[in-house]
């Protein structure tokens, strides 16, 4: 974790009068997004009566925690792990060894924002060796895992009883992703574990500015032994989620947990990182973690929430879509650069990484 310290380097103070043509562009983007949001009809908080869509962002009293400033040594890191990563011209394509190489893609370099390379820098203590060997694994297990190859299509079987659902925002603005094993639907199978991976990349997707973790609610009500993933399923997504998802997790509330359960979390606390295991919450008051207009009334909120499928899944992958769009236009629009600022790509109206250098180039 990053740590305060007297000699910390804040980011420069960049404003909107500072760079004129950022704040029409963010500006004409946000009433873009806005006419979009419009045609998706979707709801905004519980006062809008049966929810059958996931909400498009947060409630306006959401405070998303400002991540801390860096220290001049961990700026250094930083550098050092943005230089390595620019000079990287192709990527292993399986994690075997020796195995062949491939261009870098657009997508991969996009992927490369500078919270990206912070986030592996958070989980590896700090260390630069092994936070570039990190990014590349991870590079090359999305290439392998085929992550593009989850279509809305392949998953869409997975989700028609409505077992995973993001819906709604917490107190800081993280996206609220639900587990209900009860409707578990298949059997097991490796497309149960890419249905997480994927919605995973969808709570990503919903992530707005200052904000770059999501709350997990997972709730047992009325689940059979049966239903639950198996401890080698369990082990499988904790690798995903501690190797390729690190610092993404903001909060895991897990409530109505029975014995059989306590069972499966002792099995596989061992292989939980201790940081991890920090942000675990069992059977508390959820409405402390998300606000409840923004919580399933089934949990004690205010959200009158039934899934059904044919609204809900084509309204998610909708949003998600458009917000992916927006970000790649917004990269493009910067220069396709390696380590572009994710504020800056969510819209927010900041400069991009190429105006903030040039600013900066004519203040020193």
């Amino acid at each position: 974790m990053a740590v305060d310290a007297p000699d910390a380097v804040a980011p420069p103070p960049y404003t909107k009068d500072d760079i004129p043509e950022t704040g029409t562009a963010a500006t004409a983007a946000a009433t873009e997004q806005t006419a979009n949001l419009d045609e998706l009809n979707l709801p905004t908080s519980a006062a809008d009566g049966l929810i059958q869509k996931p909400f498009p962002k947060p409630l306006n009293d959401a405070k998303p925690e400002a991540p801390p400033q860096l220290t001049s040594d961990q700026q250094s890191k930083y550098e050092a792990v943005l230089k390595a990563v620019k000079s990287w011209t192709t990527l292993p394509t399986t994690s075997e060894k020796n195995s062949a190489a491939a261009p870098i893609t657009d997508d991969e370099r996009m992927w490369l924002t500078r919270e990206c390379l912070l986030r592996y820098l958070r989980a590896t203590k700090w260390t630069v060796a092994e936070a570039e060997a990190r990014l590349q694994r991870t590079l090359t297990w999305r290439r392998e895992y085929g992550i593009q190859k989850l279509t809305p299509d392949y998953i869409s079987v997975e989700n028609e009883t409505g077992k995973q659902v993001i819906l709604g925002f917490d107190i800081h603005g993280r996206p609220c992703l639900y587990l209900l094993p009860s409707k578990q639907n298949t059997e097991k199978s490796d497309r149960q574990v890419e249905h997480l991976v994927f919605m995973l990349e969808r709570v990503i997707d919903l992530m707005g500015p200052d904000q770059e973790t999501l709350a997990l609610l997972v709730n047992f009500s009325e689940t059979s032994s049966g239903q639950n993933a198996s401890v080698g399923q369990g082990k499988q997504t904790l690798n995903i989620l501690q190797n390729h998802y690190p610092e993404r997790l903001g909060r895991a509330l897990v409530i109505n947990v029975p014995w059989l359960i306590w069972g499966f979390f002792k099995l596989i606390t061992p292989f939980i990182d201790p940081l991890t295991r920090t942000k675990l919450k069992f059977n508390e008051d959820l409405t402390q973690h998300v606000p409840p207009n923004h919580l399933m009334k089934n949990v004690g909120g205010n959200v009158e929430f039934r899934y059904d499928h044919a609204a809900y899944w084509p309204a998610l992958n909708a949003l998600a879509e458009q917000r992916r769009t927006a970000y790649r236009e917004r990269w493009i629009q910067g220069g396709k650069q390696i380590g572009e600022i994710e504020n800056y790509l969510k819209g927010a109206d900041t400069p991009s990484l190429s105006q903030a250098q040039g600013q900066t180039s004519e203040k020193a």
